[in-house]
């Protein structure tokens, strides 16, 4: 095994980026999730969490949510079945790193 993970299980280049690993984290954890908590509890600025939710999205890693009611629409992000698979084996490849496996 390399630092890419194992040959049968490479790690995921799309999730293997810090930001867009901490938001697939929050996520799995939190579930459904406004931009703006996303950026809060992230840390980053709208551009940044912008630019790497565009790419989960593209890749249906995430979905959004678009909300109506009193006051302004908002969006709220979910980690799709995809996206919780993705991050699952992400996860465990990186155990099996840790571990030497």
């Amino acid at each position: 095994m390399n630092i890419t993970g194992s040959k049968d299980q490479p790690l995921d280049p799309l999730l293997h980026q810090p930001v867009r690993t901490r938001l697939a984290a929050y996520l799995m954890a939190r579930g459904q999730t406004s931009f703006s908590e996303l950026k809060k509890a992230l840390g980053v600025s709208d551009g940044n969490l912008d630019s790497h939710m565009k790419k989960l999205l593209a890749a249906d890693y995430v979905q959004v949510e678009k909300t109506t009611g009193r006051g302004r629409a908002q969006s709220l992000y979910i980690l799709s079945d995809k996206g919780q698979e993705a991050f699952r084996i992400y996860v465990k490849t990186l155990q099996e790193l840790f571990a030497g496996n």
